[in-house]
């Protein structure tokens, strides 16, 4: 399986995922049921993060069709950049229901509800030019498939940091940064978990969380900067598909100490679940670490 048959199978997943997530939202609000609302923000969460791959593996995708005479060029970068702008927005919005869930606020609802509607209007634009790489049959007939000029978000992101010199390298001190931020709260609060760490209690330590989560938005930000600028230096790169999905299953990984953090039964003493999340989470943000280190040597094509 290729990344290309990746693309494929992920690149509904968002749109799909946030229509399920607004409709358990929106139902939320109406029978005023917090599980529904708890469960929604889940799913907010869980398609940011799917979103990644499903941006990362477009590209991929594209590098696989650059040589097709039957697919238009001017189609795909119109697709691209439409994938970008989406991204933003529900990279946003997963991090505002992540926090709902971890302390919730009153306004957290409307930022979730204003920016959900306006990634859902997006990914569906960026679908409608995805629809038009591959089935013109759509279009209707003597129109020719829409390439717009504005917003190029992708090409506006790569020429941000190939016209800038200064960019690559002081995103990369940023990149180290949000590493170390993450990293270092993330083992802080799992050695609790595992219950290596006993004289400070678990509601305490996962005060430190929104700071894993200010690194993560960090070296979210910072890579892909770096991805845009030379995209197919990662997706002809099997390390870094394994890192990917390194980030991808860690990223799951934080959702435990927010939808925890308000449970006695379950921050006085650390349970078996507790245990296995901790562990697993060390495992995949050393893992994240390890693969990123060594993408230069391992895994190139």
């Amino acid at each position: 399986m290729t990344p290309a048959h990746l693309h494929l199978l992920l690149n509904h997943v968002p749109t799909i995922g946030f229509g399920l997530g607004l409709g358990l939202f929106g139902a939320s609000l109406l029978g005023k049921s917090e599980d529904l609302k708890r469960a929604s923000f889940v799913i907010f969460f869980i398609i940011a993060l799917l979103a990644l791959p499903a941006y990362l593996t477009g590209d991929a995708a594209s590098f696989v069709l650059q040589d097709e005479a039957s697919v238009s060029q001017d189609v795909v970068a119109a697709h691209k950049d439409a994938a970008m702008l989406a991204l933003v927005p529900m990279e946003i919005t997963g991090l505002l229901a992540w926090f709902a869930l971890w302390r919730f606020r009153r306004w957290h609802l409307t930022a979730i509800m204003v920016m959900s509607l306006l990634t859902f209007g997006l990914m569906a634009r960026a679908g409608n030019f995805g629809g038009e790489v591959r089935h013109p049959e759509i279009l209707a007939e003597g129109v020719s498939a829409a390439t717009p000029e504005w917003p190029r978000a992708a090409a506006a992101g790569a020429a941000f940091v190939l016209d800038y010199p200064w960019v690559w390298p002081i995103s990369e001190i940023f990149h180290f940064v949000g590493l170390c931020l993450l990293f270092g709260v993330v083992l802080l609060v799992n050695l609790r978990m595992l219950g290596f760490i006993t004289g400070v209690a678990f509601a305490d330590m996962n005060r430190l969380m929104p700071w894993a989560m200010l690194g993560l938005t960090i070296n979210i930000v910072t890579g892909m900067l770096f991805f845009l600028a030379s995209p197919d230096q990662y997706t002809q790169n099997t390390a870094f598909a394994w890192k990917m999905g390194a980030i991808l299953l860690g990223g799951l990984t934080l959702l435990y100490p927010a939808m925890v953090s308000e449970s006695d039964s379950e921050t006085r003493t650390p349970t078996a679940i507790s245990r296995v999340v901790g562990a697993a989470s060390v495992c995949l943000w050393v893992g994240v670490i390890f693969l990123g280190r060594f993408l230069p040597y391992i895994g190139s094509e």
